[in-house]
């Protein structure tokens, strides 16, 4: 199955090397629009791979919380099943979608420093790591797009973009010192130092607070409950529906921008992830807060930014460019 995969990322990679122009480069990570940018061959990719260091720990905590899911269908609840939509849409909409990816990682908005530190909590119970190593990794992937120092290139096939990459630690993000040359907005702020140092005790302390008060309501069962469906089963969602944008949105969708790249529009991703699967689109223009462009690409994530933006929560909100540069 994955050479099949591999064979259709080649594919993609010489349809898009006979069709690459200038004009609808990708821009930078998060400077202004308007900046000057260079477009990257897809034919430069170096042939030398380092997938880095392999981290254990990561690969038992991954485990952990899938074996765990698997607990899901006995432990079911009305209750416990309340608990995975209410977490499911804090921590992917306004933990991953919106804080770590768009405010963070692009600064496609502002709010406050107190607003950004409610959001990078409710990120940090999405176990996807902590806020400094999660925007350096995004930053770096912007930056080497389907190269070899791509975090999750798509060009090292499907397994390696989803899930594998997850497993070693990437050569350029080994240290604090090393992510300070792509966070380093991130890396002066204590109190970001603190989310990326605790993140994961963050997660541990409030299933354990989720237990108790589920035992206190109506015994261990329903305890249990809100551990398995409240943060098990809705991180594994949480994971693998972040990892489907590196991996599945390269291989299908549509493209309305010739990018330097293998990204596309995928629809069914955009719904699992709360508008992120528009991937073609965010490839073009990083910098804006909105991801769906036409009226059927739909951007939850983007709806909550203009209704944080309503409540004057939000500002600097950067539009998408006028007009839209779509392939005829």
């Amino acid at each position: 199955m994955e050479s099949h995969f591999v064979t259709r990322y080649n594919r993609t990679v010489r349809e898009l090397e006979r069709s690459m122009t200038n004009q609808y480069a990708p821009q930078g990570v998060f400077a202004p629009e308007s900046a000057p940018v260079q477009t990257l061959s897809l034919a430069e990719e170096p042939e030398k791979f380092d997938k880095g260091r392999f981290v254990v720990g990561t690969l038992i905590g991954i485990l952990a919380v899938h074996l765990l899911a698997l607990a899901a269908p006995f432990t079911f609840t009305w209750a416990g099943f309340g608990v995975f939509v209410g977490m499911l849409c804090m921590t992917s909409i306004l933990g991953i979608t919106l804080c770590y990816h768009r405010l963070l990682t692009h600064r496609s908005l502002e709010t406050s420093k107190a607003l950004k530190y409610v959001f990078t909590f409710i990120a940090c119970l999405a176990l996807q790591g902590g806020p400094i190593r999660w925007v350096s990794t995004h930053r770096l992937h912007h930056s080497t797009t389907d190269k070899s120092a791509d975090p999750h290139s798509p060009m090292r096939g499907f397994l390696w973009s989803h899930l594998l990459w997850n497993f070693y630690r990437h050569p350029k993000l080994e240290s604090l010192k090393d992510m300070n040359h792509y966070a380093p907005d991130l890396c002066k702020d204590r109190g970001f130092r603190f989310f990326e140092k605790y993140y994961a005790a963050l997660y541990l302390v409030c299933a354990a607070l989720f237990f108790i008060v589920g035992t206190l309501i109506h015994g261990w069962q329903l305890g249990l409950s809100f551990v398995v469906w409240g943060f098990a089963l809705r991180t594994v969602y949480t994971w693998h529906a972040t990892w489907l944008v590196n991996s599945a949105s390269h291989l299908w969708g549509y493209r309305s921008y010739k990018t330097a790249d293998t990204s596309r529009n995928t629809w069914w991703v955009a719904l699992l992830t709360f508008g992120e699967g528009w991937h073609n689109n965010h490839h073009a223009h990083p910098h804006t807060a909105r991801m769906g462009y036409a009226w059927y690409e739909i951007d939850m994530t983007y709806w909550v930014i203009k209704l944080l933006q309503v409540l004057r929560l939000a500002h600097k909100v950067v539009p998408r460019p006028q007009p839209v540069q779509i392939i005829p």
